[in-house]
């Protein structure tokens, strides 16, 4: 008998379920983020969010689109919880690889890559995430939503390895004029951060003024008014 085909439906049990999924991400993040680094945290919470609302617009090749459900349920069960398991982590860093190296011609593949990047990053692979981020990037030319992604992901991989200069060039579109870019608030947000940790408190000074103008209504505007 052929293996019945897991719908996208079945796979999540609709918007609702995936929505408390990603709920309990956020409430994690913001129960313990005194105890975590942002740039980790960030990429996680942005990794939801970018899920949420790519995941149900629909996606072609269906092959391709089987096997992302496969990763992105792995993922959804197994990581984006506080006790992960490294072996749940790398399993599920494979599964996505699964989606990029078969099925690369699919809408999902660039998506997957993505994933598997942030599997990197939370197994400490730093490199290896780096390598990655830059492979998703270079893919995302022209997709805006994706190259936020994908530089909020690699500034964070230079973060952690303590690269905090290469860190600062990534995120620096974000922070230019009045940009287009997706997720600028976070990204400014971590820009000030990083250039704090650079111990380039003038430029820190300059993003964070940025920051409170544009952004009044922000989780972190005051947190920004205090360091000014």
């Amino acid at each position: 008998m052929a293996k019945k085909k897991i719908s996208r439906k079945e796979l999540l049990k609709g918007p609702d379920e995936f929505m408390t999924i990603s709920g309990r991400a956020v409430e994690y993040f913001n129960t313990h983020s005194q105890q975590l680094q942002y740039a980790a945290v960030a990429v996680l919470v942005i990794g939801v969010v970018y899920l949420s609302v790519h995941f149900w617009k629909g996606i072609v090749n269906e092959k391709g689109q089987d096997a992302f459900n496969t990763a992105l349920k792995s993922m959804l069960t197994n990581v984006v919880k506080p006790d992960a398991k490294p072996e749940d982590i790398k399993k599920t860093e494979e599964l996505f690889n699964q989606v990029v190296n078969d099925h690369g011609g699919s809408q999902v593949a660039r998506l997957a890559l993505s994933q598997a990047a942030y599997m990197k990053f939370l197994e400490k692979d730093y490199d290896q995430a780096i390598n990655a981020y830059k492979g998703f990037l270079d893919k995302s030319s022209g997709n805006l939503v994706d190259e936020s992604l994908a530089r909020l992901g690699l500034a964070a991989s230079y973060e952690a390895k303590g690269d905090f200069k290469s860190a600062i060039d990534t995120l620096a579109p974000l922070s230019e004029g009045q940009s287009d870019y997706p997720f600028n608030e976070i990204g400014l947000w971590n820009l000030a951060r990083l250039y704090r940790l650079d111990n380039n408190t003038q430029k820190a000074e300059e993003v964070l003024k940025q920051f409170v103008e544009r952004y009044r209504t922000s989780p972190f505007y005051a947190m920004a008014k205090a360091k000014l």
